[in-house]
């Protein structure tokens, strides 16, 4: 029986493999794990934070707004729109730091390919799951899972 010819991402691992000088089956994955992975990839985003609000502002669901809370915005187009008072755990993928916040805003962010965006979070949400304020990193990548 003839051997069979080298399957395109064979060829494809081989030749990364010797450029990146490391042994192929170290770039080996199977289709299971690849999908795995392009999976919680595509599960992934960016939650920002809020930043300075003037004293005694108020979020759309007329609550005022506590920038120490464990609260966040969702985004006017998100689609399908998480009601008010939906807790969703948040966690960052960067450190598997991990909380839970109550929607009570919207954000007129919007959620593109260059700019994940899908939470903005309170200044003291956001530092708890680890993000910088000070310098201000700006977002960090987490995901997200909807529990109510």
């Amino acid at each position: 029986m003839a051997a069979q010819p080298p399957t395109r991402s064979a060829l494809l691992q081989a030749a990364l493999a010797a450029a990146l000088a490391v042994p192929a089956g170290l770039l080996a994955t199977s289709s299971a794990q690849a999908a795995a992975a392009q999976a919680a990839a595509a599960d992934q985003c960016w939650a920002t934070h809020y930043g300075p609000q003037p004293p005694g502002a108020l979020t759309a669901s007329g609550e005022v707004f506590d920038n120490n809370a464990d609260t966040a915005a969702t985004s006017l187009t998100r689609q399908p729109q998480l009601p008010f008072g939906t807790r969703v755990q948040v966690t960052n993928v960067a450190n598997g730091r991990s909380l839970v916040v109550r929607i009570n805003d919207r954000g007129t962010f919007a959620q593109t390919p260059q700019e994940p965006k899908c939470l903005d979070l309170t200044d003291g949400a956001f530092g708890r799951l680890g993000g910088s304020l000070n310098p201000d990193a700006g977002h960090i990548v987490v995901t997200q899972q909807v529990l109510n």
